[in-house]
């Protein structure tokens, strides 16, 4: 740590934007730099440091992270700005990316007030190591990120070029991490990374292998898989995930789209029958569990007819709620070669249908709880707001008026009707203090 009589306290101001994994890193970087001294900003104080982790997914992603970047120029001048993340990998160019050990070599000249202006990326092909991490922030849930980069090579993705090939930490070592979460009290645990079924690449170890480690971890009462892709999602996955100690009647699976033509421009690494059979196949195994599912519409190739085949798939699959995401062209992808743009406006229209599907199956899902008692782990409440909290199959519940709920707690609650904007289920009734 600095010695405050010797050197200038420096302090540090962070944004994250885009996906779980993105929180997971900053909250590891924000440790590290508080290790070297380097600490988190005060609320409206000025930052020596600031430090944006940044998302590429769509041309809204990257219109966010240069808003951020010239926000913090504005509240903070005369600050280092130093961008990491995939935006800074894919257009180094008009940034500040750095890595945080030059940073830290650099901090003697932060300390005389000196500002960082060098360009930093590193080559795809250099990017081999794997860097822990795991987050909380204000919520109860806790983020492990266990693997990181893809092998795959989607015709729309950028994500092999911005973060790398697939690697992992071993198990041991995040087998001590979730060790950790639970001596700091945390009770649930979402396990993340870029593509966390092709876990092992790394280490000659499994996906499988990990949960069955991760299971055993005395004191973590919740996991749950933040997304594994449906190939890779075998039935032993799915067979122990039913029979396990703490993970949770929920997955997370990407689609993409529902029509084969689609995926095989896409070049994805299945068809709708194979997504088709995991859905049959975990709701065989855990008939309540609450399944999400990534949609991309009006990618390049999806015609009227694909699009109508691909919602007539998606609205017979025993499913509970949709993430439409929209169509945007990344620079150096295969996708710009196939021909047919879809226009702004159908992509609108298709985004929209998909929107009010998934509304309909979300709320479908939940009505049929109704009554039921289940467990719910309580999060903090925002100043002034009830508190909520989620079931183990992902329901969202806000406590009734006189139901005495604690953070970070593990309730048995009855579940009551919808709250007044749908959103959530009414929470009354706890038959239990905890579990």
């Amino acid at each position: 740590m600095c010695n405050p009589s010797e050197e200038k306290n420096l302090r540090a101001a962070f944004v994250t934007l885009g996906c779980k994994l993105n929180f997971a890193e900053t909250s590891s970087l924000r440790d590290r730099l508080a290790e070297a001294g380097i600490l988190p900003v005060e609320r409206d104080g000025r930052a020596d440091v600031c430090i944006i982790n940044t998302c590429s997914v769509t041309e809204t992603a990257d219109q966010k992270c240069r808003q951020a970047i010239h926000r913090l120029h504005r509240e903070h001048p005369g600050a280092a700005i130093i961008v990491v993340g995939c935006y800074a990998q894919l257009q180094p160019g008009g940034q500040v990316p750095e890595r945080i050990h030059e940073l830290l070599a650099r901090k003697a000249d932060l300390q005389g007030g000196e500002a960082c202006h060098e360009a930093v990326a590193v080559p795809t092909r250099d990017i081999r190591t794997f860097v822990p991490s795991c987050s909380c922030g204000d919520r109860t849930r806790y983020f492990l990120k266990v693997q990181d980069g893809c092998n795959y090579y989607c015709t729309y993705c950028t994500i092999p070029i911005a973060r790398g090939r697939s690697r992992n930490a071993p198990i041991a070592d995040l087998v001590k991490t979730a060790e950790q979460v639970a001596r700091e009290g945390g009770r649930e645990i979402v396990i993340t990374g870029v593509n966390i079924g092709d876990f092992g690449r790394s280490t000659g170890e499994t996906f499988l292998d990990l949960i069955r480690a991760l299971d055993r971890v005395e004191g973590i009462e919740r996991f749950r898989i933040s997304s594994i892709e449906p190939n890779l999602l075998t039935d032993e996955i799915i067979d122990f995930c039913a029979a396990s100690r703490a993970f949770m009647p929920h997955f997370h699976i990407p689609l993409q789209s529902g029509s084969d033509a689609v995926l095989r421009l896409m070049h994805r690494h299945y068809d709708t029958a194979l997504f088709a059979d995991k859905v049959a196949r975990i709701k065989q195994a855990m008939p309540d569990a609450f399944i999400g599912v990534d949609v991309i519409v009006g990618t390049r190739g999806e015609q009227a007819a694909y699009f109508e085949e691909a919602y007539r798939f998606i609205e017979g699959l025993d499913i509970s709620q949709l993430h439409v995401f929209s169509y945007s062209e990344r620079p150096g992808t295969k996708a710009l070669e196939i021909p047919h743009v879809v226009s702004p406006q159908e992509k609108h229209e298709r985004s929209h249908r998909l929107l009010e599907l998934s509304e309909t199956k979300r709320k479908q899902f939940y009505a049929k709880y109704r009554g039921s008692v289940r467990p719910v782990l309580w999060e903090h409440a925002r100043e002034g707001q009830p508190m909520q909290g989620f079931t183990d199959n992902y329901i969202r519940v806000t406590a009734a008026e006189g139901l005495s709920a604690h953070d970070n707690e593990i309730s048995r609650t009855q579940l009551g009707e919808f709250t007044a904007d749908g959103a959530t289920l009414l929470g009354q009734n706890p038959l239990s203090a905890s579990l």
